[in-house]
């Protein structure tokens, strides 16, 4: 099959996480399975290094910071089954695999809600610098209880409050990372003793709502200075920070008719903040697995089944209500009428004309939602691109099932697939950003009309920025 150079290449993250157990709940058994292993640096550089054999765009951090304790009153359960407990610092992993690899990118998710701007812009530059611009930031605001009470507070911050918080974080992050340091300030020179010009170097003096930054920034502009922004939220908060900050978005949608309308959502609401809408790529979370035989395919479908842990899923949905207290013959509505403590959050997943059975043998299931593919390398192939064809997304988030096996299976037999079809790169471009890898040769930063790069005039830093629209009301999540 010869190669379109004209149909558009699908972009691939590995979906990973610094735990044992991440969302493929109870699989870390498998006796393939190499997550007991996530201490170990090799671990990490292994995974490297498979990963830029098979060219992916980066490997994508997950992260939270509480346990999940809201379902039966605790957090044993999460314990007991590893739902994303124990966890390490996903930003510590990125130089271990930075140093095994010359193009793999690396995206990390930190919270804006509980710690403070200042030092993260540092941490975010010293991986650019170490990484040469391999970097970005997946921006999240936290939802777990338990992540609050870690930080000193009673409760969850308010929903939308968390996404004007965020708003304001990042406007501080953009004036450390785009406006304290001109490109050419640092001179290094050496006849005059001269590293950095002062002339050149500023303070931001950020006074807002949430926090008061006086900078300069520590670091010296780094080959992106701002790391790519990645994103996801399904409220209509979360859409609007996407639209205004978001150079990726994490999407989704129980149809393809309905993911497309997401994008398309989100991309008149971009345009409404004066940005171009296709300066943000959607991809999209996906469970991929494939055999060389359809025979192949059934048997790990079915080894994966047999090994889903029922209680780890339902620990990770965070809900009070515990579906196994129940007969499998009784109806979720007869339930529901009932009303039930902790139906609210967990039930509105499931029709009330479902049996409690029904919902037991639903939950952790890898076939819900449109990106599901089980297959030999050309059922997953025409897959993907229609996923991308019809969706309107540009690549996935592959899912794990086992490491490194499903990265293994994905390069191995569905990446040639790709290949013959012209839908995935034969090589990287060797030295490019990771944003220019998104959007192509020499936008290393930040696009012009994104919000942040305003404050590349220094006379913008003392202008406020517009306030993000979000309503005072909650949103869900």
């Amino acid at each position: 099959m010869t190669a379109d150079p004209a149909k558009k290449k699908i972009h691939v993250n590995l979906f990973e996480m610094n735990c044992v157990g991440h969302i493929s709940h109870g699989l870390w058994v498998h006796e393939d399975n190499n997550r007991h292993r996530f201490n170990d640096i090799e671990f990490w550089t292994e995974l490297a290094e498979l990963l830029e054999y098979g060219t992916f765009d980066a490997v994508f951090l997950a992260d939270v910071i509480g346990a999940y304790d809201g379902f039966r009153s605790g957090p044993e359960t999460a314990l007991r089954e590893a739902v994303q407990i124990p966890n390490n610092d996903p930003l510590l992993v990125i130089p271990a695999m930075a140093a095994v690899t010359r193009n793999l990118g690396f995206a990390a998710t930190f919270s804006t809600t509980y710690e403070p701007p200042f030092a993260f812009a540092r941490r975010m530059s010293t991986l650019d610098h170490l990484t040469k611009g391999r970097v970005a930031w997946n921006v999240v605001t936290s939802y777990l209880p338990n992540a609050a009470r870690n930080f000193g507070l009673p409760d969850e911050v308010e929903h939308d409050r968390r996404y004007a918080i965020a708003d304001e974080y990042l406007d501080v992050l953009y004036k450390l990372w785009e406006g304290s340091w001109d490109d050419d300030a640092v001179i290094t020179d050496r006849a005059d003793r001269v590293y950095t010009d002062p002339a050149k170097v500023r303070y931001i003096n950020h006074v807002g709502e949430h926090y008061r930054v006086a900078g300069p920034h520590l670091s010296q502009p780094s080959r992106q200075r701002t790391p790519v922004i990645y994103q996801a939220g399904a409220s209509d908060a979360g859409k609007e920070f996407a639209a205004r900050h978001a150079e990726a978005v994490f999407t989704g949608g129980s149809t393809l008719d309905e993911v497309r309308a997401n994008v398309e959502d989100t991309r008149s609401r971009a345009k409404a903040y004066g940005r171009d809408p296709e300066h943000i790529k959607f991809l999209a979370g996906a469970a991929v697995i494939v055999g060389r035989t359809d025979a192949e395919v059934d048997r790990k479908v079915a080894e994966f089944r047999r090994l889903r842990s029922v209680d780890g899923h339902l620990a990770h949905a965070g809900a009070g209500l515990d579906w196994t207290r129940y007969p499998r013959a009784e109806r979720i509505g007869d339930i529901i009428a009932r009303q039930d403590p902790g139906y609210q959050r967990l039930g509105r997943r499931y029709r009330p004309e479902q049996t409690v059975g029904e919902v037991l043998d639903q939950i952790g299931s890898f076939n819900r939602g449109p990106f599901f593919v089980a297959g030999t390398p050309k059922v997953v192939a025409d897959e993907l691109e229609r996923w991308v064809d019809t969706g309107g997304i540009d690549g996935i988030n592959l899912r794990q099932f086992l490491t490194p096996g499903t990265a293994e299976d994905f390069i191995e037999l569905v990446v040639p697939e790709l290949r013959r079809r012209g839908r995935y790169r034969e090589s990287y471009d060797d030295g490019e950003t990771l944003r220019e890898r998104l959007f192509g040769a020499g936008q290393a930063r930040l696009y012009d009309v994104h919000p942040g790069a305003r404050y590349r005039d220094p006379a913008q830093l003392s202008v406020p920025a517009t306030p993000l629209r979000v309503s005072t009301a909650g949103s869900p999540a």
